[in-house]
């Protein structure tokens, strides 16, 4: 597990978790998200939240998908146990306008604590609001969440050494933007969804020139069925 080790001590390991379609998608253009993985697929993403402290995901990917972001049961406990790790993982939600569902099927399971991530964006009433639901929430940045102070906050404040990224494209797209993303895990299936405004696993921002892009190295790669398990890590700087 060497590999889950970061450098910077201050700031968690990132690795993100994402199943793309052959043509990069990770849901439809009307930003609709149909789970599309095999069973496989989901059993690989509990194992890689078997290997963090916290999973990280946005209101609204948390929202549409009515995860709980746990560790997935008995099974995967066990195994985080056997890896020096608490039994449920931390859950991070991230919403820098505060428009989170308070009705959330997360908030219906309190198997661990829940953290949100806002910025100064959000209104007093609003903070009260989520603060009613989350067991904390905390102010991270003017008008977006500051991700690198962020990070080095959860590393100091909740022992954060591993976080686990799940989406959406924008949150993960700010993240690699940023240069926070140690490690990437795709699941390639064999669809093909098209459409312009369908929204890949780093969809933020306007994108960049090529000098400009974040490098990644290939790590490896196994093929269950028809789908192709895919591991990259970030090339370090010069």
């Amino acid at each position: 597990m060497n590999h889950f080790k970061n450098k910077s001590l201050n700031l968690p390991f990132v690795f993100s978790n994402f199943a793309i379609t052959a043509d990069g998608k990770i849901a439809f253009a009307n930003g609709e998200f149909v789970p599309f993985g095999s069973k496989h697929d989901r059993e690989n993403m509990m194992e890689l939240r078997a290997n963090a402290d916290a999973v990280m995901a946005a209101a609204r990917t948390v929202s549409a998908s009515g995860a709980t972001m746990g560790p997935g049961g008995k099974k995967y406990q066990r195994l985080r146990v056997a890896r020096g790790l608490s039994e449920y993982n931390l859950r991070v939600i991230v919403t820098g306008s505060g428009s989170m569902d308070l009705d959330a099927e997360i908030f219906k399971h309190r198997f661990s604590p829940i953290i949100i991530l806002v910025s100064e964006r959000v209104s007093g009433k609003r903070l009260r609001e989520l603060r009613g639901v989350a067991d904390e929430v905390k102010v991270m940045g003017k008008n977006n969440v500051d991700f690198r102070t962020a990070l080095r906050w959860l590393r100091e404040e909740w022992k954060v050494k591993r976080l686990l990224c799940e989406g959406g494209g924008e949150l993960h797209g700010a993240m690699v933007r940023a240069g926070l993303v140690n490690e990437l895990h795709l699941t390639i299936c064999p669809l093909i969804f098209g459409g312009r405004s369908a929204p890949t696993f780093a969809n933020a921002g306007s994108g960049v020139k090529l000098a400009d892009a974040a490098r990644f190295t290939f790590k490896s790669a196994k093929r269950v069925g028809d789908e192709l398990y895919a591991v990259f890590t970030k090339v370090k700087a010069a």
